[in-house]
């Protein structure tokens, strides 16, 4: 059985780190591409971050660039989201998601497998 796993939301102020987890079980990992997506409230889920097979890439929406960063432990199965300098903006149910690279990986389209998500939100 396919599973991710989110872990690490949590209310946290604005300017605070925090970090995301991802557990994956069920299929093999390292052949996947992984993501993480957002969803906030009466928005649609966007893009976040992505990574390549190996864990020597990582994609960026723009509006993380530069704060989040994303990583891949392809023994343990995990994938994480470093998240600093965390804006009021960033309140968001985050996914996590795997593609088998069938598409670009900032497409929603191309993930194969969906966590069931973890809140992160920052009071200002």
């Amino acid at each position: 059985q396919v599973q991710l796993v989110e872990s690490g939301g949590e209310l946290v102020q604005a300017g605070d780190s925090l970090r995301l987890s991802c557990a994956a079980s069920g299929f093999s990992m390292p052949n996947y591409y992984m993501g993480w997506f957002r969803q906030a409230p009466g928005r649609e889920r966007e893009f976040v971050a992505g990574i390549n097979w190996s864990g020597n890439y990582g994609y960026y929406a723009d509006s993380v660039q530069g704060r989040f960063f994303i990583s891949r432990d392809n023994a343990k199965n995990l994938v994480y989201l470093q998240m600093n300098s965390l804006k009021p903006e960033d309140t968001a149910v985050y996914y996590c998601a795997a593609s088998s690279g069938s598409g670009h990986i900032k497409n929603m389209a191309a993930y194969n497998f969906w966590g069931k998500g973890t809140l992160v939100t920052v009071s200002a």
